[in-house]
């Protein structure tokens, strides 16, 4: 049985409807990404599973038991927002421990838990401190603290490291998984941030528009997107046109490519730029012989950690390859660029509206 069950899961808005139809299944110990852009009904879902928020439809199911009509402090869910909303009146110690206290637990036993905790959270010797004396981080730190000593059966994260510099943000993303690591508590992390998404979760469930597009290992949505509307999302910039009879896609020059995915007919073809690779000259290798294509170098942008190489393939077909900061090639330069078989993928090509048919 599924440790969290989503059923038809609905919410409007006035006229507006938030949240459409959503399903989702999560596994005991499992920690799965809530991403979308903003605006999709991602907060609002969360709401809804934490209780802040009722559906107007479906239901929301933990360990068998439906939540819809349980209020909030019955549900054995923790919850974290953005910024911790710490008690400013309490110690940390004491804020850690409240949710403690809110059920009996004596002081003595409270306070050892807390304590405990926050060696855990790495926040040792903080207890007596009050909330005004904390970083950020600090306050994040004490905001997970105070959600996980409780043991919930599920800790529900909202954007909670956004307000974060980007390096504090790794260390965080290290800490909440290995917290999740030693607790084994099941998670599930509201973002908007690809990265963050595919870093700190088991799966990721793609929202758009209040409805889920695709939910899947990190890999397979980066890699085998349902759309291209997915693909652009999760950063693919390579998309082109083929004809494709079974494993033999045809572009419009005649050049055919070979890819280990079978299909007939017009699709819509996609590569991942890391997985384009570039050479000087054409390679001789009798492994790396297939899907070698003429092409010439249009952009060369350092962005640091890569080059992102923008190359002609024919006139109207421009590709873009990241490679290492050591592939200089000059604009103009003339290469040869291979696209694994196995990087290859698709999907079914846009709907073209009427109205932007070229006449």
């Amino acid at each position: 049985m599924s440790h969290l069950v989503l059923q038809n899961l609905t919410k409007q808005f006035g006229g507006s409807t938030a949240v459409q139809d959503v399903w989702l299944e999560v596994q005991s110990g499992e920690v799965v990404a809530l991403l979308g852009p903003s605006g999709c009904g991602k907060s609002t879902t969360l709401q809804m599973i934490a209780g802040v928020l009722q559906p107007d439809r479906g239901t929301i199911a933990l360990d068998g038991q439906i939540l819809n009509r349980v209020p909030p402090e019955k549900r054995d869910i923790a919850l974290v927002l953005q910024r911790g909303l710490l008690f400013p009146h309490l110690t940390i110690g004491e804020n850690v421990a409240f949710g403690l206290k809110m059920r009996g637990i004596n002081r003595a036993d409270r306070e050892e838990k807390a304590i405990v905790m926050l060696r855990q959270v790495q926040l040792e010797g903080f207890a007596d401190r009050k909330p005004s004396e904390l970083s950020g981080g600090q306050a994040q730190r004490v905001a997970l603290a105070r959600s996980l000593v409780i043991h919930p059966k599920l800790l529900l994260l909202d954007e909670p490291l956004s307000a974060l510099d980007a390096n504090l943000r790794e260390e965080m993303q290290d800490l909440i998984l290995q917290l999740q690591q030693e607790t084994g508590v099941t998670m599930l992390i509201v973002t908007h941030d690809q990265a963050e998404a595919v870093v700190m979760s088991q799966r990721i469930a793609l929202m758009f528009n209040g409805s889920l597009r695709q939910v899947d290992s990190p890999e397979r949505i980066y890699q085998q997107p349902a759309d291209q509307t997915v693909a652009q999302f999760m950063g693919g910039v390579n998309f082109f046109s083929v004809e494709a009879h079974e494993q033999q896609w045809q572009l419009s020059n005649g050049l055919t490519l070979a890819s280990e995915y079978a299909h007939q007919g017009a699709i819509q073809a996609t590569i991942r730029p890391e997985r384009i690779q570039v050479f000087a000259e054409k390679p001789t290798q009798p492994n790396i012989s297939d899907n070698l294509i003429p092409a010439t170098v249009t952009a060369n942008r350092f962005t640091g950690t890569q080059r992102r190489l923008t190359l002609a393939i024919e006139p109207d077909l421009f590709l873009q390859a990241w490679v290492t900061p050591t592939q200089d090639f000059s604009v103009g330069r003339s290469v040869w660029i291979r696209l694994p078989p196995e990087a290859l993928w698709s999907f079914p090509p846009p709907i073209v509206s009427p109205q932007t048919i070229p006449v």
